[in-house]
């Protein structure tokens, strides 16, 4: 029996469909509703090909639409890149000592970069 225990006990841990980068840049949510669209500061806490992490002041329900625009500047990169997508919201963390919000999105795309898009339209 005790065979079986560890067979039960040893399941791998749940693994995410693409690897998350940990990158803090400013990001432009807008959360849409059937009445208006809401347009909120935030900042990325971690990114990848199709969802992010931010932090905002504001708290966005789960499952509200919401379209965002990263903007990646500094270091090495010479002038800014600009990424966006569009998806939901799919987890709220509140981070009461802080008076702010940990906003989970889950993407229905990739997140695309913005100059790629424009060059494609051309």
């Amino acid at each position: 029996m005790s065979q079986f225990d560890d067979v039960a006990r040893s399941t791998p841990p749940q693994e995410r469909k693409f690897r998350r980068f940990p990158l803090q840049y400013p990001v432009r949510l807008k959360a849409h509703s059937a009445d208006f669209i809401a347009e909120f500061e935030a900042t990325s806490r971690n990114i990848s090909l199709c969802g992010l992490l931010v932090e905002t002041a504001s708290i966005i329900p789960p499952h509200t639409p919401v379209s965002f625009v990263v903007t990646a500047e500094g270091g090495d990169l010479g002038r800014p890149i600009r990424f966006v997508g569009e998806g939901k919201v799919v987890r709220v963390d509140v981070k009461p000592t802080e008076k702010r919000f940990a906003i989970a999105v889950e993407c229905t795309q990739t997140i695309a970069r913005i100059d790629r898009l424009e060059a494609i339209g051309s």
